[in-house]
């Protein structure tokens, strides 16, 4: 790919993100929540820094089932406190737990995915930005949403962290025009959640 956006380094791990994953729709519930984990684990970091980790983290984590990490205990504290390959900190790790039974209660209510995709009517935003500096680190509505979603639970999650997340699970398209991937991205084709709520709302 000849031109990327402005925050991609020169490091495989970072280009492969980039080009592969940053900004595709992810509608899947665990998938959705594992990515808000990690974000609020980057919380004072890099991306950089998690994603060279991230593994170690899927590894600690098993494999981010929310329903299991609800139910650990503090002896599942301390070990990921021993655990070098992921970043040991207290309350996120701690929180981590509390956010898995926060799921919970929302995935029983309405769906994690359905919760969070409402907010844009189940279809990715299309942002234009020429450049990076012009793009936002917060929006209203990534405000709007880091509250709803403190109301149910969640820590870490404050509005720049909840927009970060929403770039990269495709909620928002923030590549700048001038990258392959804008277009790429924006000719993705319409989720089946995207289709229900717009059957719903022709009825």
């Amino acid at each position: 790919m000849s031109e990327r956006c402005g925050w991609v380094g020169l490091e495989d791990i970072y280009v492969d993100y980039h080009d592969l994953e940053w900004g595709v729709p992810e509608y899947d519930s665990r998938a959705l929540w594992e990515k808000l984990v990690l974000d609020g684990f980057q919380a004072g970091l890099s991306w950089l820094t998690i994603l060279k980790k991230r593994d170690n983290f899927r590894e600690a984590f098993q494999g981010f089932d929310p329903n299991n990490i609800a139910e650990w205990t503090e002896d599942d504290v301390t070990r990921l406190l021993d655990n070098p390959g992921i970043v040991r900190h207290r309350g996120k790790i701690e929180a981590t737990i509390g956010n898995a039974k926060a799921w919970q209660r929302i995935q029983q209510a309405e769906g994690f995915d359905n919760f969070l995709w409402k907010y844009v009517d189940f279809q990715p935003c299309q942002n234009t930005w020429r450049s990076q500096s012009e793009v936002p680190t917060q929006t209203p509505l990534s405000l709007q949403i880091s509250k709803d979603l403190k109301k149910e639970g969640f820590r870490f999650c404050g509005p720049t962290i909840v927009y970060a997340f929403m770039e990269a699970v495709g909620m928002v398209n923030n590549h700048v025009v001038g990258c392959a991937r804008h277009a790429e991205v924006a000719q993705m084709p319409k989720s089946e959640m995207r289709k229900k709520f717009e059957q719903t709302k022709a009825r």
